[in-house]
Parts: C-alpha cells; structure tokens; sequence
C-alpha cells in the first residue's frame, strides 16, 4: 500500500502551469464572526485580513455543522443542496468542489474535520487525514488523529479533559499540549506543505475541530484570557422566553446561566480561537518559508456561529449573529490589501471563487459567486440579499427562515408565525425587535413570500406566509 509520504511525492499526469494558483482553505468550527481582531487575539488572522480581504457580512446559510458543509461541498442554497437542517450529508452531489479541483489537475487534501456521511467518504478529496472529535457513525471507523492519539499516549484517554462535546462549561486541557487535536491538525497542514513536492498545484483544506466545545484550550490560552475584557451575553427584552434552562445536563441550548458561567464558557472560547490562530501561523511561516505564498490564495472562515450565552440562547442553529454569522478572510496574491467589503456573502461563495482562483468557470449551474469579483472591483449586480433557514433544531419552535442584507435582517418564525426584524446597522446585537417600522416590514416580508412561493403551499399559501408545525429535513433536491 503506498504511503502518505510517497502519495504527496509522486509523479502527477498534470504538471503546474505558472499562473495556477494553490489553494488553502482554513476553517474552524463553530467560529462566530466577533471573536476577532479587536475582540480576540487572534494577530495571524488579523495579519491575513491586513493582507488580503475581510467580508464583515458573512453568513452561513443554514448554521449547523453538515447542511453549512453540504454548501461548501456544493455551491449551493440550502433548497438545492436539499439540506434545511441537521442531517447527513449526502453521499454523492452531482458537481463536488474536490472532485472538480481534481478535474482541473489538483492534488486535493484535507487534515482535520469534514463531518461527511460514510465518515470515509472523502467526496473525491485524494488525501484526508481526518479529526471527527471523538464521533463513530461508521462502523469500526477510528479517526486519523485518534489512531495517532492511541500511537503517541495509549495509556492516556483523549477526553480526559471531562468536557461533553456540547457542553456549555470550560476546562483547561489536562493533557500535554501536543496531543491536543488542535495542534495535530496544524502539525499534519505544516508536514503536508514542508513536504509537498508533487508538480501540480494544491487544494488543501484544514478544518480545525475546535472552537466549536469542548472549550478546552491548553492552560497558557485559558489564563491568557483570565483577566481580559471579554464581552459580556447582549439579552434582550424578547429574550425572556429563553430564561429557563432546558436541562439539568450541560449540554443545555438554553437557559439563563448567569455572567460568571458566561464568562467562563467564553474565556475557553476566546482560549479555543487564540490557539487557533496560533497554529495558523504556523501554518502560514510554513508556506512563506516554501515560497508558496505569492502563488497561494488563502481562504478562512468558519461553518456556523456559537451563541455562548446571547439572548439566554446556547450552541447554534439559530438566526440571530452569535449563531449565523461567520468570519470570512480571503488573500488573493496581488490584490489590493487591507479591504472590508460589506456586500452579503456566504459559504455558497467559497466553491465559485476557488474555482475562480483555478481560472476556471463552474461546469455546472451554482448559486455562490466568487468573491474575488468584490476583490476585483467587479461588485456589479452582486446580490441584494442572502437568504438563512433552520428547520427544527431543539425544539419545534426553533424553525425559521431569515433574509439579511447587512444592514437589516427579517425573521420568520415558521412554528409560530412570529416576526422579528433587526435593524443590524445600529443595532448588530438584535437587542430591539423592529416591527413596528411597517414599511421595512412589508419590504421584507414581501421578499420572503417571494424567496419561498416556489416551493408551495407548505411555505406560502394564499400570497401569505405558511405556518409549518413539523420539520421539513431536506428539500426534494436532496440526492436520495
């Protein structure tokens, strides 16, 4: 059986054209958009803003972890992926971003957490070394870093920690630091790119597990953050509903804990994303110190948000920022630097731009847009708006729909037809429920009814918004 090492140095039926750009795509998991820059530590992503581009208005269509992945996988909305909520990821899509890179002459890899249904199902990636936190959904699977966990420490127990995997409290990592998960996917990223000799250009993907729970930095991160100012939980007045906590266990998805335990879960938090943005440097020192870097378009982001304690609300799945909005970096070698754009995007727009990167058009229909257009100065007829959904997650309640612009974001509450609308502008911690601005209300109400009458009357019935009382999973667009 060939090795990892002699895969990466084999000979390839493609070779590198000089304009052929890498691609390295960072993402983290469960990382919400205002855990950076001035409200972290986080100066490697900071530098890589600096450099590159930020896209301050960045969502996930559908913030949990596998409909967010099925976007990525396919540059498709939620309806035509077929993923509205939680569920697996189908097998097989009919036009996948690593089995497209592969068509283009890539090498495509990825290191840490793809969240795909067979966990070996590697939807055309040519190398994974995966990290699925600790989760068997296939029969005998044992993770790569697991495996290796198992290799380095076998008397020791990888969640010794003591931390569930949706746990809302923290702990400092009892372990050395270098069994950590999120070292050993930055160390597998550092050895693919200090080891790459292959002649056609890369697509790597590392997807770090964490900061998505358990909050569990190593100590040095979580006493980093002991005594800094972190933002306390914005509570509305709307948010009373959410006070009680839903169960005594600490995998709550609500319930009003109080600012100490707030304070805690975020100091891991906070903890989780510095470490983060440690071992991204050096990911980063390792492709400068190759020479890759002016050839390498960089992408970071995340799949969804994490509430930590907003509006007495935990985890993610919902429409509100903490939840659904994510942070977007993009470096394209001899852009402009230091640009902010505030157009709406999402991860439907990955797809397309690192297609875009490859100087290549999608040889299918997408609903994404490349990113380096804004990049380019091409912002013409970009979207108006980017549409969000959730089916149920928790509990019949948390089933919505959502448009947002940026500037303003529409609500609507599927289960019990409640409306809520923000404006974002002077108001980005959704404190005042807006409804009262008629006129607004009826703009986006409008855009709605209009966004969903295709799909029938279980979503628009008599020019009116539905009511749905039971979760629609996947849309009929879902490869069966």
């Amino acid at each position: 059986m060939i090795s990892r090492r002699e895969l990466l140095a084999a000979p390839a039926l493609y070779q590198r054209t000089p304009t052929r750009r890498n691609v390295l795509f960072l993402m983290a998991d469960q990382h919400r958009a205002d855990c950076l820059g001035a409200a972290a530590h986080t100066p490697n992503l900071d530098r890589l803003a600096r450099e590159g581009a930020r896209f301050v208005n960045a969502y996930s269509s559908t913030p949990t972890c596998t409909p967010a992945r099925a976007c990525l996988l396919t540059g498709l909305s939620p309806w035509n992926h077929g993923m509205l909520a939680y569920g697996r990821v189908a097998p097989k899509y009919p036009y996948e971003m690593p089995r497209a890179l592969n068509d283009l002459g890539y090498f495509t890899g990825a290191i840490g957490k793809l969240h795909y249904s067979p966990q070996r199902n590697l939807h055309g990636y040519q190398m994974a070394l995966l990290d699925e936190s600790g989760r068997v959904e296939s029969p005998d699977f044992r993770s790569d870093y697991r495996s290796w966990f198992a290799s380095q420490a076998p008397l020791l127990n990888p969640d010794a920690t003591g931390v569930g995997f949706n746990d809302y409290n923290a702990k400092p990592y009892v372990l050395p630091e270098r069994l950590h998960p999120t070292r050993w996917t930055a160390d597998c990223a550092v050895n693919f790119l200090e080891g790459y000799q292959r002649p056609e250009p890369f697509f790597l993907k590392v997807s770090f597990a964490r900061p998505h729970s358990p909050y569990d930095p190593p100590q040095r991160w979580m006493d980093f953050h002991k005594d800094r100012p972190l933002p306390l939980a914005d509570i509305a007045p709307w948010a009373d509903r959410h006070r009680a906590r839903n169960t005594t266990k600490n995998d709550i998805w609500r319930g009003d804990m109080g600012p100490a335990t707030v304070r805690e879960s975020r100091q891991g938090y906070w903890g989780a994303v510095s470490f983060i943005d440690e071992q991204i440097g050096r990911i980063l020192a390792a492709l400068d110190q190759r020479g890759l870097a002016d050839n390498t378009l960089v992408i970071y982001t995340s799949d969804h948000g994490d509430m930590l304690g907003d509006h007495h609300l935990w985890r993610k799945s919902y429409a509100y920022e903490g939840s659904a909005r994510v942070p977007m970096i993009v470096r394209l070698p001899g852009a402009p630097r230091g640009q902010t754009f505030e157009q709406p995007v999402e991860l439907r727009d990955i797809f397309p731009t690192v297609l875009d990167a490859a100087e290549a058009a999608p040889a299918r229909p997408l609903d994404g847009r490349s990113l380096l257009d804004l990049i380019r100065g091409r912002a013409a007829n970009w979207r108006e708006w980017i549409d969000i959904e959730h089916g149920v997650c928790y509990d019949n309640a948390n089933q919505w729909t959502a448009l947002t612009d940026g500037r303003t974001k529409y609500i609507f509450h599927a289960f019990t037809g409640e409306e809520q609308l923000f404006d974002l502008t002077t108001d980005r911690a959704e404190l005042r429920n807006r409804t009262d601005d008629a006129a607004r209300l009826r703009l986006w109400r409008g855009r709605m009814v209009q966004h969903l009458e295709a799909r029938g009357e279980a979503w628009v019935k008599g020019g009116r918004l539905a009511t749905r009382e039971k979760m629609v999973q996947y849309s009929p667009l879902y490869p069966r």
